[in-house]
């Protein structure tokens, strides 16, 4: 009996762990709220689509070390299934509700990653990857010779307001966009719930393993091919589940789906993130669907931006924007912020003088070559330029010069205040263990 209670021990609570996924709740509650219009509902609920698809493809990425270019086939799959489900519901053929259209999309991304998982799991590395982009290429083809199923380049069409109401709750049939983004919030919220509880399974823990040095995990009796194999399949259920929310929301699923260019846009997003952070991709996908989706309303030059966005980040941040956040967090924790604030005023106030007159010059020449039958004139910022004189452009080259000068000189200046702090860190870690 004594034996028995000397093995019992309390585990305190996590408190930060629950505030953090309290307030998390309440933000997809309050969004709404405060952006209600039709476009800002569209943006979230895409926003959420994505943030599932990119934690899925991180758990390939990030948590497994397997670069894939071809993850929009189990998201895109899943979509087509649920697309599919969601007709026969309109038919009659088939009673299910809408709200958990997505297990469908996710049993279709779990059933194809079990099935492609098998082969391109066999391998690693640059293998893998050129096996995904293989494969992807091989899906996409498909979709356009099978239009019985994937409904040639028209794509397949459904109504998300068929089926019985929600809980039997009258008006709630997911026809209004809000509703829809609650729906996505929620399914958005469990899958962000169930990726992280994995990570911190025996599966997860492996996976990392396997990431970092498959040779050891198999030496201690891991067969990395099957963890590689059983997380690809996890993978493609979430992804799935994106692929059938995405259907809901735009009710439409065409080749696009499956395309090489939505795997390349759900690998932009984990690595502007920062794939090394779980709660990186949650960044990355906002921050992609902010210049794939609302840029893209004001200016036709969004892909030129954020390939700009993108290679900066790259290298002057390859952590993504979750190691920025991390670092900087780091200097506030040691009380050494300080020091940087003026430093970081000087770099911040000359890039953004710098980006206005970068864009200035970038919009004035997509003006002349694809506007030109609108005239001259364009505004922008408030302020009308005129890109057939000389003022427009003079000004836009006095700005850049300006910034350009003024950000070189203060990024020496803040380069060699962050190196300082960053030091006296790291001697103090030192010295304090």
């Amino acid at each position: 009996m004594i034996g028995a209670t000397s093995m019992l021990a309390f585990k305190p609570i996590n408190l930060g762990r629950w505030v953090v996924w309290g307030l998390t709740a309440v933000l997809f509650l309050l969004l709404p709220v405060y952006f209600n219009k039709g476009f800002s509902l569209t943006l979230l609920s895409q926003m959420g689509v994505t943030i599932i698809f990119a934690l899925s493809y991180n758990m390939l990425l990030g948590q497994s070390g397997m670069l894939s270019f071809g993850h929009a086939v189990y998201s895109g799959l899943g979509a087509f299934f649920a697309i599919h489900a969601l007709r026969w519901i309109g038919a009659g053929t088939l009673v299910w509700p809408t709200s958990l259209l997505p297990l469908i999309g996710g049993a279709a991304g779990a059933l194809f990653g079990m099935l492609f998982g098998y082969l391109t799991t066999r391998r690693a590395g640059t293998p893998f990857a050129m096996i995904t982009l293989g494969i992807g290429e091989m899906v996409f083809a498909a979709s356009l010779m099978f239009p019985g199923f994937f409904g040639g380049e028209g794509g397949i069409t459904a109504d998300r307001a068929v089926g019985a109401p929600f809980l039997g709750i009258p008006g709630i049939t997911f026809g209004p966009q809000v509703q829809v983004y609650y729906l996505i919030a929620a399914w958005c919220f469990a899958s962000i719930v169930a990726m992280y509880a994995l990570t911190q399974t025996p599966l997860g823990r492996i996976a990392n393993a396997v990431r970092d040095n498959p040779e050891r995990a198999e030496f201690i009796g891991y067969n990395p091919q099957r963890v590689r194999w059983l997380m690809l399949i996890l993978s493609g259920f979430f992804a799935g589940i994106a692929g059938a929310l995405a259907a809901i929301n735009f009710e439409i699923v065409s080749a696009e789906n499956v395309s090489a260019i939505r795997s390349g846009g759900v690998l932009l997003a984990a690595f502007i993130g920062g794939a090394a952070f779980f709660f990186g991709p949650i960044l990355g996908a906002v921050v992609f669907v902010f210049f794939a989706v609302a840029l893209s309303e004001y200016t036709k030059a969004w892909q030129l931006y954020l390939g700009v966005f993108f290679v900066l980040l790259v290298l002057f941040a390859p952590g993504g924007l979750s190691s920025l956040i991390l670092m900087n967090l780091r200097v506030l924790k040691f009380r050494k912020f300080r020091r940087l604030r003026d430093p970081y005023f000087g770099v911040l106030f000359s890039a953004l003088a710098l980006a206005f007159g970068t864009v200035l010059v970038i919009e004035l020449m997509y003006h002349v070559t694809l506007n030109v039958g609108q005239g001259p004139a364009i505004r922008l910022f408030g302020m009308i330029f005129d890109t057939s004189r000389a003022p427009a452009w003079t000004f836009a080259g006095v700005v850049i010069f300006g910034a350009a000068t003024a950000f070189e000189f203060y990024r020496r200046r803040f380069r060699q205040q962050w190196h300082d702090v960053q030091r006296e860190i790291e001697d103090w870690v030192r010295d304090n263990p």
